[in-house]
């Protein structure tokens, strides 16, 4: 394959009149790609085959963009080799330029999640308020700019459920689960009274000074948590949605479901979940599969 890296880098420099920079560029890529493959053979080459190296690439860490202009190359490569009659058919010309590959957050374990959940002392008002925030989070995946906007109204503990306003405010109504409810209910009975000081206040959660919950002070109250815990992973607000919506595919809910409870437009956003469900399809595979072993 070198043969032919050399054969096309000159065609390149010669014929395309492209930048030393340039080729060089081209040459590089296609030299990862040849050590990958030493008994290349360009005419049974296959597609997948080229799959199966960019999803190595993407394990390895490279960037979206480093794999997109690796890909590049590969298909130019294959193209020239067409042009020039030593290949029939182009096997990279259908595989697509991964610009919507997206690295999936650090996820939050079940353990650290409910390490999380136990730090706030109970004993305080301001604890239960923590507690509470930290609880419908995690059950409903919502944004924190969400959570911060929740209204009282917008709440209803009865039927177990509240109504949010997300992007592009088009309103979602998600579950939120008896624990959460039960949070909820204690910090509206014996922690909201207090914080609001008398003062009307529409929205659910407040600071001490009696305003709406900011996403600064979430924020810090969130990394305070974090550290007591000691939690080894990037902790971030949006990390409890991740957390959220990868444990619920990880017991059984369908990809549909959780995009529409985190309130995704497209599918394709919340497609960055798939390879649990991956992972699950191997798993069952393999446990119930007459000739799996």
């Amino acid at each position: 394959m070198n043969a032919l890296i050399q054969e096309y880098s000159e065609y390149l420099k010669i014929e395309k009149r492209h930048s030393p920079h340039t080729v060089e560029s081209y040459s590089r890529d296609l030299r990862r790609f040849a050590r990958a493959f030493p008994d290349f053979k360009a005419t049974s080459f296959k597609t997948a085959q080229i799959r199966d190296f960019l999803l190595t690439l993407r394990k390895e860490g490279l960037s979206a963009s480093s794999i997109a202009r690796c890909l590049s190359s590969i298909k130019s490569f294959f193209r020239y080799l067409c042009d020039d009659n030593q290949l029939n058919q182009n096997p990279a010309e259908i595989l697509e330029t991964p610009r919507r590959w997206r690295k999936l957050p650090d996820i939050l374990s079940l353990k650290d999640v409910d390490k999380l959940l136990r730090c706030p002392d109970l004993s305080n008002p301001i604890g239960l308020r923590n507690q509470a925030m930290l609880e419908v989070l995690y059950a409903t995946g919502m944004r924190v700019s969400e959570l911060i906007s929740v209204k009282g109204h917008n709440i209803d503990l009865v039927a177990g459920c509240l109504r949010t306003l997300g992007k592009g405010s088009k309103e979602r109504i998600v579950p939120i689960g008896m624990v959460a409810r039960k949070s909820v209910e204690d910090y509206l009975l014996n922690s909201r009274p207090v914080l609001a000081q008398g003062h009307k206040v529409d929205e659910l959660f407040l600071t001490r000074r009696s305003k709406a919950m900011t996403r600064q002070g979430f924020w810090k109250i969130l990394k305070g948590y974090v550290l007591q815990s000691n939690i080894r992973v990037n902790v971030s607000p949006h990390t409890l949605r991740h957390a959220f919506a990868t444990h619920l595919l990880d017991r059984g809910a369908d990809l549909r479901s959780v995009q529409q409870m985190l309130g995704h437009a497209d599918i394709s956003t919340t497609q960055i979940y798939t390879h649990i469900l991956e992972k699950r399809m191997l798993e069952v595979h393999d446990q119930f599969h007459p000739r799996a072993g």
